[in-house]
Parts: C-alpha cells; structure tokens; sequence
C-alpha cells in the first residue's frame, strides 16, 4: 500500500470513528436543559408536587434523561446555599429554571434573563415578582396558589367541624409576601364569626418555640398555621405540640393532614406543580415569560383525617365530611 493510499485510508477511518461523536454531540447540544431549585431536600421518592410536575412533562412528550435533562439542585433546609445554587444552574446556561416556593428570591437574585417559571406562588403581585397576573413583565411565571377569600373559608371551616371554638391562634410569617393580607382576612373572617383571633408570627425558627410558649399562657381551642418554608420544615414539631395540648389544627395542603393535622383547605398543589410543566414548554418552544399570565388555582380540596379527630375527642359533622375530598381513616 502507498503512503498516499494509507493516507487516505486512515482519513476514512478517523472520519467514521469522528462522526458518531458529532452526531453524539450534536443530540447533546439539541437536548434541553432546566433547572429545578428547592429549599427542602429532595427525596429519592418525589413528593407529590414533583411527581405532578414529571408527569406534566411527559404528558407533553419530555422525559428527563432522554430529551430533557433536569438539573436538581437542593439547599435542604438551608437557606444560605440557595443563592450559590442558583448561581449554579446559571452558569450551567439552562433554558428554565424552575423555582420552588422558598428558593423563588434566590433565582430572581441570580438571572434578569434566564426564564423562571415558580409553581404555587403566594401572591406573585404584591412579591413584585410580577407586573400583573395578566402580564407579568419580567422573566418570573407560573402559578399561584393564592384566591381572595380562602383564609376566611379555612376558619369558617374549622368553626363547623369545631362548634366550640372561641379563640384561634393563627401561625404566620409576616415576612412572607401576601401574609399580611391573609391575616387581616383572618380577622375579618373572626369578627364575623364571633372568634377571637390570637397573632403568633414566626419569622425564625426560634419564634416556633416562643408560639408554643404564646399558647401555654393563652391556650387557644384551635390552630390554623399559614404554608410557608418554615412552618412545612417545622410541621413535625407544630403536630406534636398540638396533639399534646389537644388543640384542632387547619392547615392548606392535604399533606399536613396526612402527617396528622386534623384538617386542611385549599388549592390542589399538585394540580398547580402539573401545569407549570406547561409552562416550561411553551418557554422550550420560544414564548417569553413575561407574555405568559400567571394562573390562578382552578382546584380546591378539604381534607379530613379522622384518627386525629378521634384522638383530639371530636365528633366532625356529617355537613363537613359529606363536601370533604378525602377523609382519612
């Protein structure tokens, strides 16, 4: 063989080893990649809220690891990793990321150009993570999870399934956009009911301690605790006090009540984790995120456990459990 002929050959050989790993890196740069930032940590099992958010994606044809790759990145309850996470996930270029409630402020901090789509937001307009719900302005989207009215009808709840009920301590963060509002709509719905409603705001872990202490000294007939990170990371705590004082709880997801609350009302987060995945295809597809109106909640559901009941000794009425979605045995 020439030396002009093994030339050629070794060309052709190089050329059929070289075009698979085009090909491999051409799919691979083809691929979308978002990110996904949680302050809880993430469990091999995902919650119900990530597994809605999967299967909304691959109802619109994603499947992480085949034509999506998802960047996890969690701060596990620890608050000051969240702004080098995000920083993460920017420098890794992603299309998306979406921003779970809790680690929302660390991603707005982190990109003005990324697309961030947030699920179950408090209350995107008053956060100013949003011009309007109609059109949000900015690179923030998503869902909300709040309605006008919904703490009022959390109270008037529990005053049905608890006819005693007099003095109610409401568990909030005053920190948390949108809470000041669901207070003041707690004390009207109070006056209107005829309770009293005792203020335990906690804007640290340590103000969980001093509640617990608040109502040693005022015990109140009933607790409605108010979602927000550090109440969810403290839920276990919270439950325990409650089931040693005997003191009723209302909460808004139906996975405190699962966990032994004894009642929750509220929108179905699932349902909002699941459409935010169409959120992000249609930021995949080339909307902007600032055209996309955020949605409010379409799904409400009341949930009662029943061995929390008996436990605390009280009867629920037949008028609460016939409208209850789930009734825990």
């Amino acid at each position: 063989m020439s030396l002009k002929t093994a030339g050629m050959a070794l060309t052709l050989v190089l050329g059929l080893l070289a075009a698979p790993l085009a090909t491999q890196a051409q799919r691979s740069a083809s691929v979308p990649r978002i990110g996904y930032l949680v302050l809880s940590p993430l469990a091999p099992s995902p919650t119900a809220e990530r597994e809605a958010f999967l299967q909304g994606l691959r109802d619109l044809g994603y499947v992480d690891g085949q034509n999506l790759v998802i960047e996890y990145r969690s701060a596990a309850w620890n608050r000051e990793l969240l702004p080098d996470l995000a920083d993460e996930l920017v420098s890794l270029k992603v299309s998306v990321i979406v921003a779970v409630p809790g680690a929302i402020e660390a991603a707005r901090d982190a990109t003005k150009t990324i697309p961030i789509v947030v699920p179950a937001m408090r209350d995107p307009v008053a956060s100013r993570l949003a011009a309007s719900l109609a059109r949000p302005g900015g690179n923030i989207t998503g869902t909300t999870r709040s309605f006008t009215g919904m703490a009022a009808k959390r109270l008037q709840l529990l005053k049905e399934a608890v006819p005693k009920v007099s003095r109610v301590a409401v568990l909030w963060n005053p920190a948390n956009d949108g809470e000041k509002a669901e207070w003041r709509e707690n004390q009207a719905a109070a006056r209107t009911l005829g309770v009293t409603a005792q203020s335990l705001e906690v804007t640290d872990p340590k103000d969980i301690e001093k509640a617990f202490a608040a109502m040693n000294r005022q015990r109140p007939d009933a607790l409605v605790i108010t979602i927000s990170p550090l109440t969810t990371a403290y839920r276990p705590l919270i439950l325990e006090f409650a089931a040693k004082k005997r003191v009723p709880t209302m909460f808004d997801r139906r996975e405190d009540v699962e966990a032994g609350g004894l009642m929750a009302y509220g929108s179905d987060a699932p349902d909002l984790f699941r459409r935010a995945a169409t959120y992000v295809d249609r930021i995949l597809k080339g909307a902007k995120p600032g055209d996309l109106p955020i949605e409010q909640p379409t799904k409400f559901e009341l949930i009662v456990n029943l061995n929390t009941a008996k436990a605390l000794g009280i009867t629920i009425p037949p008028s609460v459990l016939i409208r209850a979605d789930r009734v825990i045995e």
